[in-house]
């Protein structure tokens, strides 16, 4: 499947959440399931298997899961706050108007485990960096995310590879 193929299933939805934004939503991309095959073999093909994949809440789990069952290897759950059982480990990071956390089982990376972060988008790439944080505070090396989305204007994959993390992407979408 192509680019352009791949592209458009990705359907815009202008002026959501806010006048302005242009929200590119991934729902559709999910209902092809030829879109969606081809994407995770895109993903599964962008560097060596690593020992576990974390997905990022909630369409994270979707990819991470599909690449962690593809490439064999475990996944780890990157959760928003209080929704993981158990004891947790997490960070708080900065919203744009706030702040959030994400958590993961305190017991879910052991040191030195090479772990793929994956999650739908980047855009600022907050969240994504509070996960690669998480992620190495316990001990895990996180040199590679990947990300079937980009919104380069926005700086999130930059600001990743600034904390020395490669980052795939398979379709990017400028002015956005």
């Amino acid at each position: 499947m192509t680019d352009a193929e791949l592209r458009a299933l990705v359907r815009t939805i202008p002026d959501y959440p806010k006048p302005g934004i242009q929200f590119r939503d991934i729902t559709t991309l999910l209902l092809d399931g030829a879109g969606f095959a081809a994407t995770i073999e895109r993903l599964a093909a962008s560097g060596p298997v690593p020992d576990l994949i974390a997905g990022i809440e909630a369409r994270g789990f979707i990819f991470g899961a599909a690449l962690a069952h593809r490439l064999g290897c475990g996944m780890v759950l990157l959760r928003k706050k209080n929704k993981l059982p158990g004891r947790v480990t997490g960070i708080n990071y900065a919203l744009e108007y706030g702040q959030d956390r994400i958590e993961m089982h305190a017991d879910a990376v052991t040191p030195g485990a090479n772990v793929l972060l994956v999650d739908d988008l980047i855009a600022t790439g907050g969240t994504a960096l509070a996960g690669v944080e998480l992620l190495r505070g316990a001990g895990a090396v996180v040199e590679r995310a990947a990300f079937v989305v980009d919104l380069p204007d926005l700086g999130g994959a930059a600001r990743l590879a600034a904390a020395g993390v490669e980052v795939t992407a398979l379709l990017g979408f400028e002015g956005d």
